[in-house]
């Protein structure tokens, strides 16, 4: 029956059941770290894998909020199962570590959010894993990135902050062909606008602290994938820990159920507000994939239904500007993440992506007078006239 449910049916319904022991409604809070085996002989098949069920709360499936919360994102993504992390970074490298060694080649999108730029670039490289960041926009720059020893590709797509979109199903064929896995970041898109394992990507991760939990009020991230790839990471996940506590997946499990409805409202506000800052005299250049304006607007319109609420832009004046514009606004406000249900601005070189060197940052669009906008579900003539009144005061 779920398998041809639609999507806003999935966000409500998969995975969800009444309680079998007291008939609640709502999945409950299993907040525990350890299950009571019926006898030893019980314990010791659960412990060898004979057997389904609970054993240890950091032991996967976990809990079974954490078993409802995984069914019902792999139902929307579309994958076989999945696993819950501690935080989206937890799950990327979860996912990085559990299938790369010393020697192996990753090739990476350019243009990540920093602290994956940096786990990449430092983490990795201190462990003798050779990282190349490709601007994958550009297939033929891809296709000459791959080597013998190539064993990854991980794809940010659209990216953080500049919002490039590449071709996922392109590249997924390319990793394919080298015996490489494909790793797509969908935190941006999220499964309702764009679905990476039916364009051809192993796994497709997120972040659960921006749209799955939707409301700012949680730290997760997800990977969906085959049953295959879940099976190899789970001992990774075990022994190193970095799994979501029971509350988080039950606040993840609660965002799930409006994530298309609130999707559909932060697209429609982000294309309304992309549309006035290009109107603006005091924005250079506005970086939305729903615009026919963004230079890969084909690529967006061809792998996703839709174009989230993510953009960003250039404010004329630089860094300055950029500052008395973000210091001016009231009813956005100024903070990084995003995925909340209220609009919120920042400044990138400076905020989330501090951490990467200035040359970087220069040399893949990063630029200090880029402003990045998660715009919210707010009436978008409220976050209209926000940035109005701020600009006359820039």
């Amino acid at each position: 029956m779920q398998e041809k449910m639609k999507f806003g049916t999935r966000c409500v319904h998969a995975g969800e059941k009444p309680d079998p022991v007291f008939g609640a409604h709502t999945t409950p809070i299993f907040q525990t770290s350890t299950f009571v085996f019926a006898n030893a002989g019980q314990g010791a098949a659960r412990f060898a894998g004979k057997e389904a069920g609970y054993v240890y709360t950091r032991i996967s499936p976990n809990t079974p909020t954490h078993a409802v919360f995984v069914e019902k994102v792999a139902a929307l993504e579309e994958g076989d199962a999945g696993q819950t992390f501690a935080s989206g970074m937890a799950a990327i490298t979860a996912v990085v570590l559990a299938n790369l060694k010393q020697g192996d080649h990753l090739i990476s999108t350019n243009v990540v959010y920093g602290c994956t730029y940096n786990l990449f670039s430092e983490i990795l490289s201190g462990l003798g894993i050779e990282v190349s960041f490709i601007d994958t926009t550009d297939l033929g720059k891809v296709r000459a990135a791959f080597q013998e020893n190539t064993k990854m590709v991980f794809l940010e797509t659209p990216a953080n902050p500049t919002m490039n979109v590449c071709d996922i199903g392109e590249i997924a064929g390319m990793a394919r062909e080298h015996g490489a896995l494909s790793i797509v970041d969908n935190t941006f898109a999220t499964p309702y606008f764009q679905k990476p394992l039916q364009l051809g990507a192993d796994v497709s991760l997120s972040s659960c602290t921006k749209y799955i939990g939707g409301h700012a009020d949680l730290l997760g991230g997800v990977v969906v994938g085959s049953l295959d790839f879940m099976k190899k990471l789970a001992p990774f996940v075990e022994y190193t820990g970095g799994i979501m506590g029971p509350h988080e997946a039950w606040l993840c499990i609660r965002g799930l159920k409006t994530l298309h409805l609130r999707m559909e409202k932060h697209a429609e506000n982000a294309l309304k507000t992309a549309e006035f800052l290009e109107a603006r005299p005091e924005v250079e250049w506005v970086r939305y994939p729903g615009l026919r304006s963004h230079p890969q607007h084909d690529v967006a319109k061809k792998q996703m239904s839709g174009y989230s609420g993510m953009l960003s832009f250039g404010v004329r004046g630089g860094i300055e500007a950029g500052r008395r514009l973000m210091n001016s606004v009231s009813l956005c406000s100024l903070a990084v993440s995003l995925g909340a249900t209220d609009t919120l601005i920042q400044h990138p070189a400076s905020m989330t992506h501090a951490c990467v060197p200035p040359e970087v940052r220069k040399k893949v669009g990063i630029t200090d007078e880029l402003v990045r906008m998660s715009v919210g579900i707010e009436d978008p003539e409220d976050i209209i006239a926000d940035l109005e009144q701020a600009f006359g005061k820039i």
